[in-house]
C-alpha cells in the first residue's frame, strides 16, 4: 500500500527500513526522520503522517529498547516561566 504518494513510499518500504535500523543497532530509537532518510528522501507536505505512523507502529521491531525505557524523566515540577518584573518598565 502506498503511504506517501510525494515520495512513493510503501508500508513495505517504512517495514524494510524499520528491520534494517533495528538489525544495525539494537538500542536505536527510530522516528519518521530516520525512517525517510534511510530511504533516501524527505517529507514534503506530511499529509501522510498519520497513515505512516500508523505503518511504522505496525512493525514489531519499533519497540523502544528495555535499557531505555527507564530513561523518561519525572515531570513533577511545573516549568518556571522567566517573567519581566513589573517595577522595570521605561515610561
Amino acid at each position: 500500500m502506498i503511504v506517501c504518494h510525494c515520495q512513493e513510499i510503501s508500508d513495505k518500504d517504512i517495514h524494510a527500513a524499520i528491520n534494517w535500523m533495528r538489525a544495525a543497532d539494537e538500542q536505536t530509537i527510530i522516528t519518521p526522520g530516520k525512517i525517510y532518510r534511510a530511504l533516501g528522501k524527505a517529507a514534503e507536505c506530511g499529509g501522510c503522517m498519520p497513515l505512516f505512523l500508523a505503518a511504522m507502529r505496525a512493525n514489531d521491531n519499533l519497540e523502544v529498547p528495555m535499557q531505555l525505557r527507564s530513561l523518561k524523566r519525572e515531570t513533577t515540577q511545573e516549568p518556571k516561566y522567566e517573567r519581566r518584573q513589573k517595577g522595570n518598565r521605561i515610561s
